[in-house]
């Protein structure tokens, strides 16, 4: 199949380009690189820079035939939506309309990248509400148009290639470089909310899964492990098989109590098994 990732060089977007050059495909990235790196690029693969806001300029694209598209490309961090809320709706609402506008031009299927943060207030920051809007401009597009478009919905995702620095660093990432830099791992708030932490493996299987097959769902396909912790209760592994201290700060705006996949759809229509692999995951950074 000829495929485009969007926010190929980021985080998800590798994992999945990774899977799909090993499965003999033929990928197109389009990334701006403000999050994504251009280390993170996998042979076979072309790569466009370019952010997807831009989209509908971009005139070597305009007559490409894909088979299947996969939107990643967005802002993918609470905090820093509170800094500049324009930017985060013009990349992650407008540029996901501009993706499902050329889809549609192109009669081409779409599976994007949706948000755990569509379970909580939509309200509570610039980055929940604009990726419950892309969500709704999906649905829109799927349901006036009547194009194939699918939502997968990720959970806290981990694993090769998160970022480790920066604004665009989740948890897992900021403390791996916290220990690397032999500083205390920086709790938020009281430690005791809780994150369906879901490793990237399962996420790009899920995303293949949809992508690939011929289930529809009228709402989104949850992509959660299926079990949560607490963020003190991972940073206590990450001291277990790393060393470090614990160092807590203020509570931030946005910082929900829990995350946790709302339910098991993807498990029984796609046979989705994702697995509980963080410890073993932490504990293997540090193996010698």
């Amino acid at each position: 199949m000829n495929i485009l990732v969007t926010g190929g060089a980021g985080f998800v977007g590798t994992n999945l380009i990774e899977r799909l050059i090993e499965e003999g495909h033929t990928v197109t990235s389009v990334d701006d690189y403000s999050t994504g790196h251009r280390e993170n690029h996998i042979q076979g693969c072309k790569y466009i820079e370019m952010s997807v806001v831009d989209f509908d300029r971009y005139h070597d694209l305009e007559f490409a035939e894909f088979d299947l598209i996969y939107h990643l490309a967005g802002l993918s961090r609470i905090q820093p939506s509170f800094k500049n809320p324009s930017y985060t709706f013009n990349v992650n609402t407008g540029g996901t309309q501009k993706i499902l506008e050329f889809a549609r031009k192109t009669n081409t299927k779409v599976v994007y990248a949706g948000s755990s943060s569509k379970h909580h207030d939509p309200y509570q920051s610039p980055y929940a509400s604009c990726k419950y809007l892309g969500e709704e401009v999906c649905k829109m597009y799927k349901r006036t148009y009547n194009m194939d478009v699918e939502i997968c919905r990720f959970y806290n995702v981990y694993g090769p290639y998160e970022v480790l620095e920066g604004d665009w660093a989740a948890v897992i990432g900021i403390w791996r470089r916290q220990i690397e830099d032999d500083e205390p791992l920086t709790i938020v708030g009281d430690g005791e909310q809780k994150r369906d932490f879901t490793h990237v493996v399962d996420i790009v299987d899920g995303l293949i899964k949809v992508g690939f097959g011929n289930h529809k769902h009228e709402d989104a396909w949850e992509l959660g492990c299926g079990k949560n912790y607490s963020i003190n209760q991972v940073s206590d592994w990450f001291i277990k098989y790393g060393g470090g201290s614990k160092k807590y700060i203020e509570d931030q705006n946005g910082n929900y109590r829990e995350t946790l996949r709302e339910n098991d759809e993807a498990l029984w229509e796609l046979d989705w098994l994702p697995e509980d692999r963080l410890e073993q995951y932490i504990k293997e950074l540090y193996e010698v």
